[in-house]
């Protein structure tokens, strides 16, 4: 992405190895991690949340391995207000190039007294003395309001207030049960941002979670409101129904820089390979019509997109394979294909039919398609061979009749 004066950088904070592993199911161990970490280097994320290290000496250990080995990239890795817990981060990420403490205390009145059962001035004060704990250790401190989405907005900002005041660095303002409205997280952000004071002094960055799928529209409505940092994982996976996903808030921020006027570090060729190793690493594969790294995200099976795709990518395709790291579009040969895709499909494969076959391939073709999910190009080569399909006889298909001739001529016409 080029760099130009009046395009603004929004920083990615990658939470795979930390919110993304906390998937009900999910488990990375701590060479898989530093597998991961080393790939979302290569990627160009400015943060890895390498985990929490207090949770579990394995979880400790790979914080630390994380630590010593990233040079291209923040590490930081996550404590409850709890001085154990921050001594646990900073044992942990200290030998990192550039370390961060990330604290998180609950700021709804919901969190506060169901879960902590603690009054908001006691919230405030914990929050301050342990933000100030923190700065001791390291110049960079992360303060999480949690529940932000939820909380009285008077409370959050005098929160944010005092916070900063601590010493907090970069103040993330989560959506962490995916409650809210863009509009209405955008404004949560833009009030925060307008009226607590100190707040030129502060990084301001979100994490939103995807319960009612609102995640990467309340990410958006957040940058657009003033926030400059995106806490996301790749695939979008994350507690209940996932967290922000990287890849779609990047390649929206790429392909609608013209309008947003908005860049980021991350080397998008890379976003494919890197969706794919932590598909693999955790065992849960992308669901197929997954935004950017889905199977289909860049497939087309109707006749009338592979029509408009193959004249020019531009009908159907706001962004390109490449862009991504995959090597082309894909055209699915399947009963809603048209001869256009039919006959694309042959010449890649390096067959010609002679003027005679032709008909007779592309009714073969579509009592095949009929059958199955996808016509493959073992398929095509059997019916350019002239091979007969499943048991020889005839069907309604292999006898040329008025209805079958209309019926071909209406599908040209709606599918090319």
């Amino acid at each position: 992405m080029t760099k130009e004066a009046n395009v603004d950088r929004v920083f990615i904070f990658d939470t795979t190895l930390r919110d993304g592993e906390q998937s009900p199911g999910f488990h990375l161990d701590a060479n898989s991690k530093l597998t991961i970490a080393r790939q979302l280097e290569k990627l160009g994320v400015d943060v890895i949340e390498a985990g929490f290290p207090i949770s579990s000496p394995g979880d400790f250990e790979s914080c630390r391995r994380i630590a010593h080995e990233i040079l291209g990239a923040t590490v930081t890795a996550l404590a409850r207000a709890v001085k154990e817990d921050i001594d646990a981060v900073w044992a942990a990420i200290k030998e990192a190039e550039t370390p961060q403490i990330h604290i998180v205390l609950s700021v709804s009145d919901v969190h506060i007294e169901r879960k902590l059962g603690m009054t908001r001035a006691q919230v405030l004060k914990r929050g301050a003395e342990m933000v100030a704990y923190a700065r001791s250790l390291c110049d960079r401190v992360e303060y999480s309001p949690e529940d932000a989405g939820r909380a009285d907005l008077d409370y959050l900002v005098e929160t944010v207030e005092i916070m900063i005041a601590a010493g907090a660095t970069v103040i993330n303002i989560p959506d962490t049960t995916g409650y809210c409205l863009p509009s209405e997280f955008g404004g949560i952000v833009r009030r925060v941002i307008a009226d607590a004071r100190g707040s030129e002094n502060a990084l301001f960055s979100v994490h939103c979670h995807n319960d009612l799928g609102l995640a990467v529209a309340n990410t958006m409505a957040a940058i657009e409101a003033g926030a400059r940092r995106v806490e996301c994982t790749i695939n979008g996976i994350g507690e209940r129904a996932g967290n922000t996903s990287l890849e779609e808030i990047v390649m929206l921020l790429a392909v609608r820089q013209g309008t947003l006027g908005l860049e980021c570090g991350v080397d998008t060729k890379e976003i494919t390979r890197t969706s794919r190793l932590v598909a693999e690493l955790t065992g849960n594969p992308v669901q197929p019509n997954k935004a950017v790294v889905g199977a289909n995200a860049f497939a087309h099976a109707s006749g009338i997109h592979q029509d408009g795709v193959l004249k020019d990518r531009l009908n159907y395709e706001i962004m390109k394979p490449e862009d991504v790291g995959l090597d082309d579009s894909r055209i699915v040969l399947t009963a809603r294909s048209g001869r256009h895709a039919f006959h694309h499909r042959l010449g890649l494969l390096g067959i010609k039919l002679a003027d005679g076959e032709a008909e007779a391939a592309w009714q073969q073709f579509l009592k095949i398609a009929d059958t199955k999910r996808e016509v493959t190009d073992d398929d095509l080569r059997k019916i350019a061979a002239g091979e007969p399909y499943g048991n020889g006889h005839a069907t309604a298909l292999d006898v040329p009749n008025e209805h079958n001739h209309v019926a071909d001529t209406l599908r040209h016409m709606i599918f090319g």
